[in-house]
């Protein structure tokens, strides 16, 4: 009796395995926000040459058509001090065999903490060292990214990181 039982509910779980289709993602990609590896940094000089802010972003696309292997660019990172400017970066390129019903994963950028790249702002000189008076500086980033065929994901804000400027 017991094993007639199992037998009956390995064959359901099966017969209900075998129903589910995959997910159909919509062709537009998506992103979403997972987080950074830290929300303090060093402002970038000697003391923090080490130190790199790390993003990760989930992404979903219907057609698989990430990324890309010529001169276009396929991510956008605003900086909430900078909002009329954009970083630009290019996404490795994802074959698209087999991604008959999309593909999903996450995205992870790198912000090496440079002199110039993770900086506080405030002040006449700006990413030049410490700035009297001024401990500590925040930021976040939107992010959007767009796929071969020229669409564009959802836009994404990260959450609030403080630069350490003294």
């Amino acid at each position: 009796m017991k094993t007639t039982s199992l037998v009956m509910i390995l064959g359901l779980g099966l017969a209900l395995f075998s129903c589910v289709k995959p997910k159909d993602y919509p062709i537009e990609p998506e992103i979403e926000y997972i987080g950074f590896n830290k929300l303090t940094v060093l402002q970038g000089g000697p003391n923090a040459l080490n130190d790199t802010l790390v993003l990760r972003l989930g992404f979903t696309d219907g057609d698989g058509d990430l990324g890309n292997d010529d001169s276009a660019i396929d991510v956008f990172i605003t900086d909430s001090r900078t909002p009329g400017f954009q970083e630009i970066r290019k996404l490795p390129v994802i074959p698209e065999e087999g991604v008959g019903n999309g593909i999903s994963g996450e995205i992870i950028l790198r912000f090496p903490n440079k002199i110039d790249q993770i900086c506080c702002l405030e002040g006449e000189e700006a990413c030049a060292g410490p700035i009297e008076g001024v401990p500590s500086e925040t930021f976040s980033y939107q992010v959007q990214i767009r796929d071969r065929a020229g669409n564009l994901s959802n836009v994404v804000q990260t959450e609030t990181v403080t630069i350490l400027c003294e």
